[in-house]
């Protein structure tokens, strides 16, 4: 075959140029890619779903706090394909991506806190799993129980902090190290009585002061909505949120909850400092007017609604329009 020397100049210019091209897309995929969590690390759900059903779609959960398997949706927990492929999604975006204010993490090692982080990621997935707060309840799965092991079991010691030379004082060097003595003399146990005296001092001067119940009754984000519109005769009525395709979503016709058990519940919650029926879920309700108080009012009362009647068994979000308040807070 003659190769003509219009052929030779072609491919000479041609070559660098596909070189390249072939340089820059090798360097651009691994950067490109996305990394799946690893499965060996997400928590088994421990039940299995249609268990035991009634008949009326719904089946057993988690044992209950009166010895009785708590009723769940016959479909809870999803399949494991479903549920990854979601967990992936959620921990790719770094929040819920069906609730983009519920942020999530995913860490890989094996701290208590990571651990912790790991658990919560695939409870916010769960619970979101079709929408905002639309999902499986915590209680389709031993999520909860895991969590609790782990915030019961000893954590990690924290290593010593490290002492900057201009940071460090003889009342600190003298509690990290006893023996050593400064440039000028040994602390006199009077200077450390009096140290800890003005520590402690220091400390009930930032403790929080406890909100009263009017202060929380009064401060307490409005539900939007109302129980019992539109029953369809199957246990579910409207939700105050509009789904994709403009319809109300269904919600439990007991959903949201009358005012005063609502009150009743987000003030026992407050005074605990964490979801009674849920304990691992803290709460927090800053009493100010700023933005992020009323953010952290909102997620209070989100928290209240979800953990209602026991871990991760309540009420969903879109029952209320407290989603659409913590999204325009956060917005």
């Amino acid at each position: 075959m003659f190769i003509t020397p219009f052929q030779i100049q072609a491919s000479a210019l041609l070559f660098p140029l596909l070189l390249k091209f072939s340089a820059h897309t090798a360097s651009a995929w691994p950067v490109n890619m996305r990394r799946d969590v690893d499965p060996s690390l997400v928590p088994p759900f421990g039940i299995s779903p249609g268990v035991n059903p009634d008949g009326t779609g719904n089946c057993d959960g988690t044992t209950g706090p009166d010895g009785k398997p708590i009723l769940i949706p016959c479909a809870c927990p999803p399949s494991e394909s479903d549920f990854l492929a979601a967990l992936n999604a959620n921990v790719a975006a770094g929040h819920a991506t069906n609730n983009p204010p519920v942020a999530l993490s995913f860490p890989t090692d094996s701290s208590k806190g990571s651990q912790l982080a790991r658990i919560e990621a695939c409870i916010i997935t769960l619970q979101n799993l079709h929408g905002p707060g639309v999902g499986c309840p915590a209680a389709s799965t031993t999520f909860v129980a895991q969590q609790s092991a782990i915030q019961n079991s000893p954590g990690r010691r924290s290593p010593s902090p490290s002492i900057s030379h201009n940071g460090s004082t003889p009342e600190l060097k003298a509690r990290l190290n006893p023996n050593s003595q400064s440039s000028s003399s040994k602390l006199r146990p009077e200077s450390l009585s009096v140290s800890k005296s003005k520590r402690a001092q220091k400390e009930r001067t930032n403790t929080k002061r406890d909100v009263s119940d009017s202060e929380i009754a009064a401060l307490a984000p409005a539900l939007g909505f109302t129980a019992g519109i539109n029953p369809t005769g199957t246990g579910n009525c409207d939700g105050a949120v509009n789904g994709a395709d403009g319809k109300p979503i269904p919600v439990p016709c007991s959903c949201p909850p009358s005012q005063d058990v609502y009150i009743s519940a987000l003030q026992a919650n407050v005074h605990a400092g964490h979801a009674t029926n849920n304990p691992p879920v803290s709460i927090n309700f800053p009493t100010d007017s700023s933005t992020a108080s009323q953010a952290a009012r909102v997620e209070a009362a989100i928290i209240t609604m979800q953990n209602l009647n026991g871990p991760g068994v309540g009420c969903p979000v879109v029952s209320t329009t407290l989603g659409e308040q913590q999204q325009a807070l956060q917005g």
